[in-house]
């Protein structure tokens, strides 16, 4: 009840002590009235010709009758006109002479249609597009803020982060030789692989340019199934692979790694410029390039079995091990986008399992995400 009181009172003050005027605003208010006088004249004029016209349409009226009526009404409304737009003019004329005397202030900075007053103190909300604004303190302050807001921005630009998707499928190169994917054990469509990750991406140069160092951390999840009814067999320092005595539905590997790629990209989003006219680099918004590789190392391996047993009952096996499969990864990896989305492929240049020419192969899709 005392916030209503208050509000009421507060409304109650605006109102009675809201009587401060300016010269300019007043003038403004004058010109509206007289604008809006003439135009309503004038739609009622045109109202009551077109009115005459379909009476002489009608054949209600002669011709003669039809020019004196219109003469009537023209004399009428440019009367009233006369009359109303006089009252304006005189109120005008009392303004001016208020403004001599110096009863009414003059404000050429403030806009008074957005202006209230809560007894002595007038509060404006809105400032016009003057020109004297461009010197005023106010102004000079604004804009030594936002050029510190801007240098600010222009050195965090340096370096973006992105969060990075990937996935697609896996197989194998024998000896380098892309013609082993044709012989391959493994199955092309079902080996999957799965990449999540995080990188930075810093420009070499100081300015906006389009060359980047893009490096970071990723997990990696690399699926590979075996063709055949086939499945790895660990025997000493050999993996070997072997054919299993029953009928198989699954039979998967998976290598989980932790890697560092680093790739020198290419970004040709077209730079924009602060207000200053300094240059800033955007990207993520047109095509790229990224030309790197990767090192890392192995955080476990598992093959997955699925089957049924001679009695028919079906088995999952989980088996855990190392499989002989290298401790450490690296190789090289290239993708081409067009903003966030891309197509990537890798190469492990360190074998697959120890002390053999097997080697990891990966086409799929990759996401940066800014």
């Amino acid at each position: 009840m005392k916030r209503i009181l208050f509000i009421l009172v507060l409304l109650c003050a605006t109102i009675a002590f809201s009587q401060e005027k300016t010269f300019e605003s007043e003038v403004r208010k004058i010109s509206k009235k007289i604008e809006r006088i003439t135009t309503t004249e004038k739609a009622a004029l045109k109202e009551k010709v077109e009115a005459i016209n379909l009476r002489l349409e009608k054949k209600e009226i002669t011709v003669d009758e039809a020019n004196q009526l219109k003469k009537e009404v023209a004399e009428f409304h440019a009367k009233k006109i006369e009359e109303k737009v006089g009252l304006e003019e005189k109120m005008l004329q009392q303004l001016v002479q208020d403004k001599t005397n110096g009863k009414i202030l003059s404000d050429a900075f403030y806009d008074d249609e957005n202006t209230f007053t809560i007894g002595s103190k007038t509060f404006h909300l809105r400032v016009q597009k003057n020109e004297d604004y461009k010197y005023s303190e106010r102004y000079k302050k604004r804009k030594k803020r936002m050029s510190k807001r801007e240098r600010k921005n222009r050195k965090n630009r340096n370096t973006t982060t992105q969060f990075v998707f990937a996935m697609g499928v896996n197989n194998v190169l024998i000896d380098h030789e892309v013609g082993t994917l044709d012989n391959s054990n493994y199955k092309f469509w079902q080996s999957h692989f799965y990449e999540l990750g995080w990188t930075w991406k810093t420009r070499f140069d100081k300015q906006a340019s389009k060359l980047y160092l893009k490096y970071g951390f990723s997990f990696l999840w690399n699926n590979l199934r075996l063709d055949n009814n086939k499945y790895h067999v660990v025997n000493g320092i050999v993996t070997d692979i072997e054919t299993h005595v029953d009928v198989l539905s699954e039979s998967r590997l998976r290598n989980v790694q932790l890697i560092f790629p680093a790739h020198i990209e290419w970004d040709f989003s077209k730079n924009g410029s602060y207000s200053d006219g300094h240059k800033r680099d955007r990207t993520n918004k047109s095509a790229r390039l990224g030309v790197g590789g990767y090192f890392g190392f192995k955080l476990g391996t598992k093959q997955f079995l699925e089957y049924k047993n001679t009695e028919g009952t079906k088995i999952e096996e989980l088996q855990k091990g190392n499989f002989n499969v290298s401790n450490f990864t690296y190789g090289l990896s290239t993708y081409l986008a067009w903003r966030s989305t891309g197509v990537y492929v890798k190469y492990d240049l360190s074998p697959l399992f120890k002390d053999t020419e097997t080697r990891n192969i990966s086409l799929g899709i990759r996401f940066d995400i800014n």
